[in-house]
C-alpha cells in the first residue's frame, strides 16, 4: 500500500523555493559566522563600502528588502559602529565607518567561502545557471 500523493510538494514553486531559501541561508550563515554578521548585514556593508553615500532606498532595492526592513538593518549596523547615516534633504545616505571598512576583507572572504561551498555541491556551471534562472524568475513574477 502506497502513501498519500505528495507530488504537490515537489511540483510547487512556492515549496521548493522556500526549501532552497532555507538551505542556502544555513550555508550562508555558516560561511559568514567568522564575521559576526548575518549575510545580509555583510552584503549591506559591502554595498556601503563600494558606494559611499548610497541611499537607503537604493540599498533596499539592491538587497530586495522592504524599506522598513532595510531601516532595521541599518539601525543595527549603526549601533555596532559599522555604518552611519547622513540626511540630505529627504534622502538618507549610508556610509561605512572606518570600522565597517576594516571588515571588508573578512566579509569578502565569507562571500568567497559561501560561493565555494555551494559550487562544491552543485558545480560552478550549474550554480551560475541556477542563479541566472532565479533572477529571471523573480523578475518575471514581480511583474504581476
Amino acid at each position: 500500500m502506497s502513501g498519500p500523493d505528495e507530488s504537490f510538494l515537489t511540483n510547487c514553486l512556492f515549496f521548493t523555493a522556500n526549501r532552497l531559501g532555507r538551505t542556502i541561508t544555513k550555508i550562508a550563515e555558516d560561511a559568514f559566522a567568522p564575521t559576526g554578521l548575518t549575510p545580509m548585514y555583510g552584503y549591506l556593508i559591502r554595498l556601503a563600502v563600494g558606494t559611499p553615500g548610497i541611499s537607503q532606498k537604493e540599498l533596499a532595492e539592491k538587497l530586495s528588502v522592504t524599506p522598513s526592513t532595510l531601516t532595521r538593518f541599518v539601525d543595527k549596523l549603526e549601533l555596532k559602529g559599522l555604518v552611519e547615516r547622513k540626511v540630505q534633504g529627504k534622502t538618507v545616505l549610508v556610509y561605512a565607518t572606518a570600522k565597517g571598512e576594516g571588515m571588508i576583507e573578512t566579509i569578502k572572504a565569507a562571500s568567497r567561502e559561501l560561493r565555494s561551498r555551494y559550487e562544491a555541491l552543485l558545480g560552478k556551471e550549474f550554480a551560475d545557471e541556477i542563479s541566472k534562472q532565479l533572477i529571471f524568475s523573480s523578475e518575471q513574477l514581480e511583474k504581476q
